[in-house]
């Protein structure tokens, strides 16, 4: 290489369709920048092996989705890529979708308004879909996308798009139970590792399902384990939309019930934490159905235990909350004032601290600290000592939280001084520090 050169050409992977044998639009690159050439190509290659087997054809029907959208916008003289547009600058694109009111003729929406309105969807289906579901999505499917968004039913589209069907066409379908009556099971699905579903619920998925109804965020690993013959459909539920969807997996369970299906319904962490779960209990109650509560392992105390962090530990914290950061309709809500004996958890606060990334600083710095990070939901918020209970992460640093109650001084400016230099040194003079992944010790588990 030239001494002056500053340029190093990248250890690459073109992924190929599966379906058509033909190269796909996806290509992977990595660069050490002349520092490890044959390491470069060792983490193409773990980069490659990690990823599903559908992604280029993911890819290829995005495209494909993406194009007839965009077709649409170009027909209405619409902008493609304005503000929450697929090609946008938005890392995370949480800005609620707006949902016409069903046969409210005061919503009629221009063609632009429209073409803006698929493009969007767009972007929420390449966030958020499983890579097998966009692998597998067909002409009629992503109509249905697109025509979804300004449909006059106002329904939510399922991501079961076509039939099941074997590669040499067999129906996959299982037939319908003889008995004319089904059941419905509310189940948790844990913090998202399939090692801490509760054996209830593993059974639940893998015996017991003809069919299940699953949150958007419920993770793909967990999904994984459900049997091919399975019917699973996940609700749409994007910003803006989580009514409209909640109501489309309740009327699909009653309906799979009615004809004589198990039905799971699968929420992310606990079903009553946060999960909407009374609603449901409602609502089947008011048809016909007592659903069993299969209760999950909430986010709210193993997220944090994952983490390394205590919710509550002698001499630092006392008690607990557990709160939600968004309201209804994604309305600010009122967060419990602070408390030097208590632990704060903030449900729904922040998008992406998880699947993990764990993200530690100051409320004076954590909104520049989140500025630097990709966010993504799901993800929670933990205030209070307690963050600092166990030392850093691995075990790093020392126990700078312990005995925190007990060193409060009369004077408030002086307390003040201590605590931000307790903080320092447990940041090691970092304004906010970011730990990825889980701890060693999960492999295997």
């Amino acid at each position: 290489m030239p001494e002056l050169c500053d340029f190093s050409f990248t250890a690459t992977h073109r992924f190929i369709d599966p379906v058509s044998s033909s190269k796909a639009p996806l290509q992977i690159g990595v660069t050490t920048n002349r520092e490890g050439c044959r390491l470069a190509g060792r983490v193409r290659r773990e980069i490659v092996a990690g990823l599903s087997k559908d992604v280029g054809a993911a890819v290829t029907k995005v495209a494909q989705l993406r194009k007839m959208a965009r077709k649409i916008s170009k027909e209405n003289e619409a902008p493609a890529d304005g503000e929450g547009g697929e090609d946008c600058t938005v890392t995370t694109p949480n800005r609620p979708v707006p949902i016409r009111p069903p046969g409210d003729p005061t919503s009629e929406e221009s063609g632009i308004e429209a073409a803006r309105r698929q493009m969007r969807w767009v972007v929420q289906v390449s966030e958020y879909w499983p890579i097998s579901r966009l692998a597998g999505m067909t002409e009629r499917g992503m109509k249905e996308v697109l025509d979804g968004e300004v449909a006059h039913e106002g329904t939510v589209l399922t991501l079961l798009m076509d039939e099941k069907k074997s590669q040499h066409g067999v129906d996959l379908t299982p037939p319908l139970p003889k008995q004319t009556r089904g059941r419905i099971l509310l189940a948790g699905s844990g913090p998202g590792h399939p090692s801490l579903l509760t054996l209830a619920t593993h059974m639940a998925l893998t015996r017991h399902a003809d069919i299940v109804l699953s949150d958007k965020l419920v993770p793909a690993p967990v999904l994984d384990l459900i049997p091919p013959h399975v019917d699973v459909r996940i609700a749409r539920k994007f910003p803006g939309n989580a009514d409209s969807a909640q109501t489309e997996m309740m009327v699909a369970a009653v309906e799979a019930a009615n004809r004589g299906l198990t039905v799971v319904r699968l929420k992310q962490g606990d079903p009553i934490v946060y999960a909407r779960a009374g609603e449901e209990l409602a609502y089947f109650r008011a048809h016909g159905y007592a659903p069993l509560i299969l209760p999950g392992l909430s986010s709210a105390l193993a997220a944090p235990a994952c983490a390394g962090i205590p919710v509550t530990h002698r001499g630092v914290a006392e008690s607990f909350i557990v709160c939600t950061g968004v309201g209804r309709q994604g309305k600010a809500v009122s967060l419990p004032g602070y408390d030097r004996a208590r632990t704060v958890l903030v449900l729904m606060g922040v998008a992406w601290l998880g699947e993990v990334r764990v993200l530690v600083s100051t409320l004076e710095d954590v909104e520049s600290a989140l500025a630097g990070v990709e966010q993504r939901p799901p993800g929670m918020i933990v205030i209070g000592w307690a963050v600092m209970a166990f030392g850093r992460r691995e075990g790093e640093g020392g126990d700078v939280g312990e005995g925190i109650l007990a060193d409060v001084e009369v004077d408030a400016g002086g307390q003040e001084r201590r605590d931000r230099l307790r903080i320092a040194q447990w940041l090691g003079g970092r304004r906010w520090d970011v730990w990825e992944g889980l701890g060693a010790g999960w492999e295997g588990l």
